[in-house]
């Protein structure tokens, strides 16, 4: 994937454009964005662009330190947010939680 782009479920780009959405969680092959990069993003299902954001920051986070204030930055309940994170990367301990703001739509 190109570091420049970064693909969402199309699910989730409502809350994106709606500033509802700030953040992310993914595994370590999406560790490589860095604050202040500019970054195109496309639904994941087909690839359409529909919009830009900046990357605020990248951290590392334990699946067990995921708390009520990171589901609400994914505008999701705590059991929500676990169960989507394992449904997409099944038993996972470590993960890079990017946090974003839209920049263009």
């Amino acid at each position: 994937m190109s570091s420049n782009k970064i693909t969402f479920f199309q699910r989730f780009e409502k809350d994106i454009l709606s500033g509802a959405k700030t953040i992310t969680l993914r595994d370590a092959s999406e560790s490589h964005y860095k604050a202040g990069q500019g970054v195109s993003v496309s639904t994941y299902e087909t690839d359409r662009w529909f919009c830009d954001v900046m990357i605020d920051s990248v951290e590392c986070i334990k699946f067990d330190e995921l708390n009520s204030i990171h589901a609400e930055q994914e505008n999701m309940t705590l059991p929500e947010l676990r169960e989507v994170i394992t449904e997409i990367y099944g038993e996972i301990e470590t993960l890079w939680m990017i946090s974003f703001h839209l920049v263009r739509t």
